[in-house]
């Protein structure tokens, strides 16, 4: 029975993938259904082979009267503000005096709540919010109800990546009508209904908020013998993460410069905020080297559309 199991969970698995991150799936919602609760029967039935990344425990299930306090590995640092061209102008002049021959990649900056989770062994283990950037609140049970994230990975690595958590418009809205239904106050935007999902103490809770979750970032890439943040992206893809494939190569910042005025005004087009774009040295070598000030990265910046200038900004 133990391999029926098994094999109930990674089946699932790969179905779930299909769903949730290729938006391709190879079965109905009634053939998924009916073998989801196969594996909740028997695993109700079999309760020593119980498994804490098993997909059943996306529906939650602890409840916590309180949320730890983790300090991270690795620090998550804000990134700095450019509001202008000439801040950026300026961000690139500092970059080519280290650097002459540079090129960059532009990712959204999704309105949402930075996130560092850790595998070990290719099994999720803990999610912990950024926090101040050096302890945050471990979130490990709500992150674990995200539909999209992997919960096993194809392979036995051992991982810390960074991304941000969202509620997507359409989840929004769905969330926000149960509340008006049930006589709730309704959130006032996305990220607010996406930060008080994440901080619910029942992960029952959480898990019907429909959250959602891009991963950008993976700490020690070197160790994978990854060379640009671009590699990154493509083999957090390959891994089966959830990556924004909304991102820009460019060779200069006035390439930069002109993508933002494509941008602007297309941001409201995506089917999830943002509130901004990303700008980061594409070569990680060139990323190390840079380094970090006491509070930022000096490899990045985050340009903030002139309607969104809220400072939350976070690498």
């Amino acid at each position: 029975m133990h391999e029926r199991i098994n094999e109930l969970r990674t089946i699932l698995n790969r179905y779930n993938y299909e769903y949730h991150v290729l938006d391709a799936p190879s079965i109905s919602d009634e053939e998924y259904d009916l073998l989801f609760q196969e594996l909740v029967e028997l695993e109700t039935q079999f309760p020593q082979f119980d498994d804490p990344n098993s997909i059943t425990k996306k529906v939650g299930s602890t409840v916590l009267s309180v949320f730890e306090k983790v300090e991270h590995q690795n620090p998550l640092y804000s990134l700095a503000n450019a509001f202008d061209a000439e801040d950026l102008w300026q961000f690139d002049q500092r970059i080519r005096k280290e650097f002459p021959n540079i090129d960059y990649l532009v990712e959204l900056k999704i309105d949402g709540l930075a996130m560092a989770i850790t595998y070990q062994q290719g099994q999720f283990v803990q999610a912990v919010t950024r926090g101040d950037g050096v302890v945050g609140e471990n979130v490990t049970e709500n992150v674990r109800t995200i539909s999209s994230l992997p919960l096993v990975l194809k392979q036995p690595v051992d991982l810390q990546l960074r991304g941000e958590v969202f509620m997507s418009k359409a989840s929004f809205e769905w969330v926000n009508n149960q509340r008006i239904k049930n006589d709730e106050p309704i959130f006032a935007n996305p990220r607010n209904a996406a930060a008080g999902s994440i901080r619910q103490l029942d992960s029952k809770i959480a898990a019907t908020r429909k959250l959602d979750g891009f991963w950008y970032q993976l700490v020690a890439p070197e160790a994978f013998n990854l060379a640009t943040q671009e590699a990154v992206l493509k083999q957090l893809s390959d891994w089966g993460f959830k990556v924004n494939d909304q991102y820009w190569h460019c060779q200069n910042m006035q390439e930069v410069l002109e993508l933002i005025e494509n941008l602007s005004e297309k941001r409201q087009d995506f089917p999830y905020d943002i509130d901004g774009l990303v700008i980061k040295v594409n070569d990680l070598s060139q990323q190390q080297e840079l380094g970090f000030t006491a509070r930022s990265p000096r490899f990045a910046i985050a340009y903030k559309f002139p309607a969104m200038m809220a400072q939350t900004t976070v690498l």
